[in-house]
């Protein structure tokens, strides 16, 4: 899910620098003078009040088939919404329909290995390296002719969009990141974390074992083991087993037991990458700074997210702001959808 970074919250919860309300309807800070308009506030949405998107559409990018849902005109400014893992375009099934009445054309992507996403070639390797999966965003833009879009994300999300952020400013217009800078650093991935950070990143070690692997496979252990995540990642979370099972029909893609286990094992630097991203992944090591404006969303009850962005706070460089939301868990967007469109509202004002 998230970046190796401090986990400051598995250690001991404080209270974020700027703190949102459930509703989602923050202010926005003084890092905002200069908003070129005011942006409008949304009206609140109780979670779980949509089930379903109504339109899903499929299109070839780059290696891909990829399956997205779309909402909104369609000459609208465009905003992209990524999810994470274990979850699917559901995390956004609120937070769509409150952009695309502002207007926005929503795109919600199934990344590599979920949902309707296929790849073209079986002869393709299963790769979820953090740049694979963001050229894959790109080349998504360039099939739907989109040449610059606001970008929201969390968990893999939002190093997606961190990455495109970073390297391609000139398609990301603004951006809302969940949990802050998740660029991955390997070399930073190799040293060990306090005992109790670990303990929260247990089912990342279970994929480095042939054990692992095998549940990942299994589609019945899979979805007890993306369960039993959502159940500690998100305590205050009251879903009910329709909406996880909407999101776990997402797991049966073909390719989805290889393309997770291949994220976590490059990610501890016990699989390989491909040559061809490796000039992508040179640049990405150095930790390159983020530029266009952004807001970065942290919940109070995610047990990867840190207490304050003091660890990543130097990596934004543009417009910025910090939000906390209290009482929500890992799961962000789903768990409060009036805020994280909120976010991308006020962002997208700057």
């Amino acid at each position: 899910m998230m970046n190796r970074r401090t986990f400051g919250k598995v250690v001991g919860l404080a209270t974020g620098a700027t703190v949102a309300s459930l509703a989602g309807l923050p202010a926005l800070s003084t890092a905002a003078a200069g908003t070129r308009a005011t942006a409008p506030t949304l009206p609140p949405v109780t979670p779980g009040t949509h089930t379903s998107f109504p339109v899903l559409k499929q299109v070839r990018a780059g290696v891909l088939t990829i399956g997205y849902a779309e909402l909104g005109p369609a000459r609208g400014p465009v905003v992209i919404c990524l999810h994470g893992w274990p979850y699917d375009i559901h995390s956004f099934v609120d937070v769509a329909p409150l952009l695309a009445a502002q207007g926005y054309r929503v795109i919600v992507p199934y990344l590599r290995g979920h949902g309707t996403t296929r790849f073209l070639s079986s002869r393709t390797v299963r790769n979820a390296q953090q740049s694979a999966i963001a050229l894959d965003i790109v080349a998504l833009m360039d099939a739907l002719k989109i040449e610059k879009a606001v970008l929201a994300g969390f968990d893999w999300g939002s190093r997606t969009a961190d990455i495109i952020a970073a390297l391609y400013p000139q398609r990301c217009k603004a951006l809302v990141s969940v949990s802050g800078y998740l660029i991955t650093n390997l070399q930073a991935n190799l040293s060990p974390l306090p005992p109790k950070a670990e303990y929260a990143w247990w089912y990342q070690y279970y994929f480095a074992t042939e054990r692992g692997r095998l549940a990942m496979q299994d589609k019945d252990k899979r979805r007890e083991l993306a369960r039993l995540v959502w159940d500690t990642v998100s305590p205050t979370w009251k879903f009910d087993d329709a909406t996880f099972d909407r999101t776990a029909a997402a797991f049966d893609n073909p390719d989805y037991a290889a393309i997770v286990i291949h994220n976590y094992r490059w990610r501890l630097s016990l699989a390989e990458g491909e040559p061809r991203y490796d000039a992508v992944e040179q640049r990405l090591q150095a930790r390159p700074v983020i530029k266009v404006p952004t807001i970065v969303l942290d919940a109070e009850l995610d047990p990867f997210t840190a207490p304050d962005d003091s660890g990543y706070r130097d990596r934004f460089t543009g417009a910025y702001e910090h939000r906390t939301l209290p009482g929500i868990g890992h799961d962000l967007p789903q768990e409060a959808p009036t805020a994280f469109a909120q976010a991308v509202v006020d962002v997208d004002h700057r």
